[in-house]
C-alpha cells in the first residue's frame, strides 16, 4: 500500500459506519505496529496461526547456537519470535487501560504449553469448541462491559 492507502484504510476504523467494519491484515505486516485505534475504533482482532517466521538459514543458526547452549532453539528462532508478533496484534486492540476488546486466537498450537506459558498473566482464554460457543463467550464478554 502506498502511504495514502494505509491512512484511508486507518481512517475507515474513525468513522461512525453504523455497522460492523472488518479489516484484514497480515500478522507482522506494517499495520503490526505503530498504529493506534484507540477506544471503540477497533474492538477486536482474529490471529489466524501462532506467526511462526518462514524457516530460512539464518534462524536455523540462530536455533543451532541455542540447542548448542543446551536452551530451547526452537523456541529462541522460532515460537518467541512468532509469538511476538500475536502479542503486538493483540496490542492494536488494547492501546490504553481504558480499551476493552476481544482477541480470537485460532490455531490449535495456542493450546499448547509452550504457547500458553507466553500468554500475559492479565490474559483470560476460553476456549470454544463451535460457533454457537464462539457467539456465547463473546457476547458474554461484551455483556460483562456494560
Amino acid at each position: 500500500m502506498s502511504e495514502n492507502e494505509r491512512e484511508a484504510f486507518l481512517g475507515a476504523f474513525s468513522v461512525e459506519h453504523g455497522e460492523t467494519l472488518a479489516g484484514f491484515v497480515v500478522l507482522g505486516g506494517i499495520f503490526g505496529e505503530g498504529i493506534d485505534l484507540v477506544g471503540e475504533r477497533l474492538i477486536g482482532a482474529v490471529v489466524l496461526g501462532v506467526g511462526l517466521p518462514q524457516l530460512c538459514i539464518e534462524r536455523d543458526l540462530i536455533r543451532d547456537y541455542f540447542q548448542a547452549e543446551k536452551a530451547p532453539g526452537f523456541d529462541y528462532a522460532y515460537t518467541f519470535p512468532g509469538m511476538n508478533r500475536v502479542l503486538q496484534a493483540v496490542g492494536r486492540v488494547i492501546r490504553s487501560e481504558t480499551d476493552h476488546g476481544a482477541v480470537l486466537l485460532i490455531d490449535a498450537r495456542f493450546r499448547e504449553l509452550r504457547y500458553r506459558r507466553l500468554f500475559p498473566a492479565w490474559w483470560r482464554p476460553l476456549r470454544v469448541r463451535d460457533s454457537a460457543g464462539l457467539q456465547e463467550a463473546v457476547e458474554g464478554f461484551w455483556n460483562r462491559r456494560q
